[in-house]
């Protein structure tokens, strides 16, 4: 190899360096020590003099853990957030695309949820779903709706309610994304479909939707595992009640280990989360082929 050659190689290394040493101890090693955690009985209070393997356990024992079970159904519920969320901010993205006044301001006004503080914004909607004195149920009496559902401490409302905050939080984000792929069409496209007697449905379906579809395909993939990361809204909100029907998987990892000191079986817990998230991904990769133009 030239001197030239190797002085590229030490320069690309010295530049690589950084974000491999980053990457290898911050993401590779507690994988890594996960992965082996999870075959263990572990108690991080205990120390590791105190390591015993038992296999498989932990994952037998995970399988016919009713509230796991829950939290999984309730992070494959959340999903739901991504499509509904997408729908909303793409049918905003297009409105505020066109010719319309003060565009800028509404960028701003539906971005700010995603960019204020998770903890601030569960501490108001606590607020406003409250079951007795909340301004949403006040509003509901007012109209004549006697019984009106009590929110975040209803088990068949809590985690719709939780689900509408998500949407809330979220739409800002899609929306600045959804702009973006909107401003790079060729507007030479939609001038043809106009001389050939295209309609706006036409126009939106044959035109808008498929050159955006990388975009949402983007939204997709990032929406969905952001739902599997759910922790601060729940904790301030609900902590998984009531009754865990509000209960994730991230949050009940949190509990088994750092409440109950179940420092195995929650690495397990971590284990087949991140397997459950991969595969789903996967799924969707392979998916994709189907529907996104490049």
């Amino acid at each position: 190899m030239s001197k030239a050659a190797l002085r590229e190689n030490l320069a690309a290394y010295m530049f690589i360096g950084p974000m491999l040493l980053g990457v290898s101890v911050l993401v590779f090693f507690p994988v890594m020590t996960t992965i082996i955690l999870s075959f263990t009985d572990w108690n991080f209070v205990a120390g590791l003099d105190n390591v015993n393997f038992i296999g498989l356990d932990n994952f037998k024992e995970l399988f016919q853990d009713d509230i796991f079970l829950v939290s999984i159904k309730n992070n494959m519920i959340l999903m739901l957030v991504v499509p509904i969320g997408m729908s909303i901010s793409l049918l905003l993205a297009v409105l505020i695309n066109k010719q319309v006044y003060f565009k800028d301001f509404f960028k701003v006004v539906y971005f700010m949820p995603y960019i204020s503080s998770v903890v601030a914004v569960a501490v108001v909607f606590q607020v406003l779903f409250h079951p007795s004195y909340g301004p949403i149920n006040q509003f509901l009496i007012s109209i004549g709706i006697e019984h009106p559902p009590k929110w975040l401490s209803d088990v068949n409302f809590a985690l719709p309610s939780v689900m509408m905050i998500l949407v809330w939080i979220q739409i800002g984000f899609q929306l600045i994304i959804y702009l973006a792929g909107l401003q790079n069409i060729p507007q030479d496209l939609y001038e043809a479909a106009d001389i050939d007697g295209a309609n706006a449905w036409g126009k939106f379906r044959h035109i808008t939707l498929p050159m955006i579809s990388s975009t949402s395909f983007f939204l997709l993939i990032t929406g969905i595992i952001s739902t599997f990361k759910v922790f601060d809204l729940i904790a301030v909100l609900t902590s998984g009640g009531p009754s865990n029907s509000t209960s994730v998987t991230v949050y009940y990892l949190y509990e088994t280990a750092f409440l109950n000191l179940k420092s195995g079986y929650a690495s397990a817990i971590a284990l087949v989360l991140l397997l459950f998230v991969f595969l789903i991904t996967l799924i969707q990769w392979y998916g994709q082929k189907k529907w996104v133009n490049y």
